[in-house]
């Protein structure tokens, strides 16, 4: 199997089935990531604005670098922008809309309580301020280092560390703060 990072040289010389190949490797992971950063509703249209940024930056590709960071990072960065233009939204129709309550039913069907488990893990992620929320998915459910973390967050890799300290501790206090 031909390594990612001569995949990517194919495609900054035009080659679409290198980019077939590329996107085929990594379309579950970056799906899963793109949702659990928090894009679950916005995930299919940025996964594909994803690989249109690969595909007009590929010229900027250093093939010294893992494709893998450099992909992760263009997707990080597009959640930010992402974050950021709801935040601004959501400070100019505060007031607006009240949240929805969610309450369980009765009895659970069968796979139920699976469901309800990635549930819960979705709201506990969304509860957690985007910063704390990236490192927290790149470490936990992408399995990148926290040298990873920091290129593909561009943050120092003390900061990364601090960071997921803070998330962690996040969400033990939300665990103790669930008591009905």
């Amino acid at each position: 199997m031909e390594a990612d990072e001569a995949l990517m040289v194919r495609v900054q010389h035009g080659d679409g089935r290198a980019l077939e190949a590329l996107v085929g490797r990594y379309d579950r992971r970056l799906l899963g990531f793109l949702g659990r950063r928090g894009a679950a509703g916005r995930a299919d249209d940025l996964f594909q604005e994803t690989w249109l940024r690969v595909v007009r930056g590929a010229g900027g590709f250093d093939p010294s670098r893992r494709f893998s960071t450099w992909l992760f990072q263009i997707a990080n960065n597009l959640c930010r922008d992402v974050a950021r233009r709801h935040a601004v939204e959501t400070r100019a129709l505060e007031g607006a809309r009240a949240p929805a309550a969610v309450h369980g039913g009765a009895a659970a069907a069968p796979g139920a309580l699976a469901i309800d488990l990635r549930l819960d893990v979705r709201r506990r992620l969304d509860a957690l301020p985007d910063r704390l929320r990236e490192v927290l998915v790149l470490r936990y459910f992408e399995g990148l280092s926290e040298g990873e973390i920091a290129a593909v967050a561009a943050i120092p890799g003390g900061t990364v560390k601090s960071r997921l300290h803070a998330a962690v501790k996040a969400l033990r206090g939300q665990e103790a703060g669930d008591v009905d």
